[in-house]
């Protein structure tokens, strides 16, 4: 099942089914929004797989044609945002580039908690206010949990998968060091995160989810100009690691989005999926970076096929903006 969230001028936007070839979709009636699914899965499960299921079969009422560039993030606000580092080979890349000491206790996830009440849709500028501060960007998949119970264990996490998406975590590399340094956690250098058109249940991505891993590569370009194809299947810290370390002192609710971290594969050929990963390499290839950061007007796309070559969530394709000045739109 594929499930979006279309603009309708409502802070929640209005949830949709959307057939298998992101091509037709249809209300999701009687569920307004993902949030709303989310916290009633247990009959919004089969309601609205029926729904995909006549979309699929060309029988269901009322449907329209389905445009990305209107849907909203599959959640356009969430009640909690936790990002992971669960590919080992990018904070290795990183540690070495930098000579940073490598982290006190491998075995245990990094997680950081991002903001969550305003993400972007798969095809919204990202707006920002200066070129100076290093702009990022960090391709993922995530996924989003129904209510996980406090200490659960990695070996029951994975029942509490709903949905799978693409996350566009948007970095600004000017504030991380600094943020670091002061051990308090990532707040300017992190605003906010985009999201594929389309989430979409495990069962949907078939022999590709496994291991509690999306096992596609993640295409990302930058400029229309190929960037990597890293695979998620070289995940160090499975999705069932990671919901069991967010919920091992506290309860996940329904619509907690848990994020993979930048997908990095080991083998070179198969690129990055951030600026700071190639930089990374750079600097420990030739002793000093030379790919740039992001200026106003560049764009990034970031989208997986199936084995048939085929779109499975959509594309994430933006482009940066500057913020207009604050005091001509005061003046306004």
């Amino acid at each position: 099942m594929k499930l979006a969230t279309l603009k309708d001028g409502s802070r929640d936007g209005r949830l949709v089914v959307v057939s298998w070839d992101l091509r037709y979709a249809v209300e999701a009636r009687p569920f307004k929004t993902l949030q709303q699914a989310l916290e009633n899965w247990s009959t919004a499960e089969t309601a609205l797989s029926l729904r995909y299921q006549a979309l699929n079969r060309g029988e269901a009422l009322g449907r329209f044609a389905f445009d990305a560039t209107q849907a909203e993030a599959p959640l356009p606000r969430a009640y909690q945002w936790c990002d992971g580092s669960a590919f080992l080979n990018h904070g290795h890349l990183v540690q070495r580039a930098f000579n940073l000491p490598p982290q006190a206790e491998a075995h245990i996830p990094l997680m950081y908690q991002g903001a969550s009440d305003d993400f972007l849709g798969p095809c919204d500028d990202i707006v920002l206010p200066s070129e100076e501060q290093g702009i990022d960007f960090e391709g993922e998949f995530a996924v989003i949990v129904d209510e996980v119970p406090m200490g659960c264990p990695a070996s029951q996490a994975l029942q509490y998968v709903r949905l799978v998406m693409l996350v566009n975590d948007v970095s600004l590399r000017g504030f991380i060091q600094r943020e670091m340094k002061a051990g308090f956690g990532f707040l300017q250098a992190k605003p906010s995160s985009s999201f594929s058109p389309v989430a979409v249940t495990p069962q949907e991505l078939g022999a590709a989810w496994r291991d509690g891993r999306v096992c596609l590569s993640l295409l990302v370009s930058w400029n229309h100009e190929w960037f990597g194809q890293p695979n998620g299947a070289e995940m160090s810290f499975s999705f069932a690691d990671l919901i069991a370390h967010a919920a091992s002192t506290r309860r996940l609710r329904a619509g907690t989005i848990i994020g993979s971290g930048t997908v990095s594969s080991v083998d070179r050929e198969a690129g990055s999926a951030c600026i700071s990963e190639r930089r990374a390499i750079e600097m420990i290839d030739h002793g000093q970076a030379s790919t740039p950061f992001m200026r106003f007007g560049d764009r990034i796309r970031i989208e997986s096929l199936n084995a048939e070559g085929e779109t499975v969530f959509g594309a994430i394709d933006q482009c940066i903006v500057a913020q207009p000045s604050l005091i001509q739109e005061s003046s306004l």
